[in-house]
């Protein structure tokens, strides 16, 4: 089967048109670049679900003029001017009103509170515990049961606020190699950590969760934070 490569890379694009795509390109990106100053956020990580929904229409608006001569650039900008008046009056409106702002932006989602993992969340919200872990150990955290408390902010970022030495508990393992260590079968006497929600127990035999009925445990360790 033989490709048609020119057909793939170029068909028919000329250099005049590719001299218009960059220059269109150049001036959608710098409107996107000129509502994000607008909008006084510093970067991704302080975006809301409702600030990444406004992201995404301007990358729609902003998508197609900069790739076809057959969409002229200012219905976009007409585009652009709604979006931004749109995101000001909401974010006044959420501003004076704490009901609405819930409403648009959500609420922060308490996720461990005294080194378990907080069951009423974890029944009404999804989040992906992997990734969720993975933010435990950038923080330096080993186990959980050196946590008193962890929020998941609105806008994604995790605040942890954490036990004095002379206070952590043990805890279930965040540790990949540790944690991967999980299974039903309990052989030997300790202290086991459930991987559902953070419920630690001595055990010397298989058993189902006092807390959550989970039987999926994982040996639990109290190491001290190295900060």
């Amino acid at each position: 089967m033989k490709f048609d490569w020119e057909g793939i890379f170029l068909n028919g694009l000329d250099w005049q048109q590719s001299l218009e795509i960059g220059f269109r390109t150049l001036i959608m990106f710098l409107l996107v670049l000129t509502f994000l100053r607008l909008s006084g956020k510093k970067g991704v990580r302080q975006l809301s679900i409702f600030e990444v929904a406004i992201i995404i229409a301007l990358g729609s608006a902003a998508g197609d003029p900069m790739l076809s001569n057959d969409y002229p650039i200012l219905p976009s900008l007409l585009v652009f001017s709604v979006i931004i008046v749109l995101y000001r009056i909401i974010t006044y409106y959420a501003g004076k009103n704490e009901n609405f702002e819930s409403l648009v932006e959500g609420d922060p989602m308490y996720i461990i509170e005294d080194g378990q993992f907080v069951m009423v969340s974890r029944k009404s919200h999804n989040f992906a515990k992997d990734e969720f872990l993975a933010e435990l150990r950038n923080e330096g955290v080993s186990h959980i049961g050196q946590v008193e408390t962890a929020i998941l902010e609105t806008n994604g970022k995790l605040s942890i606020f954490f036990y004095p030495d002379d206070k952590v508990k043990p805890g279930l393992p965040v540790l990949p190699k540790l944690y991967n260590k999980k299974s039903e079968d309990i052989t030997s006497h300790g202290k086991y950590a459930c991987t559902n929600c953070g419920n630690c127990e001595e055990l010397a035999q298989s058993s189902k969760c006092s807390r959550c009925g989970q039987k999926e445990w994982v040996p639990a360790i109290d190491k001290l934070r190295i900060t």
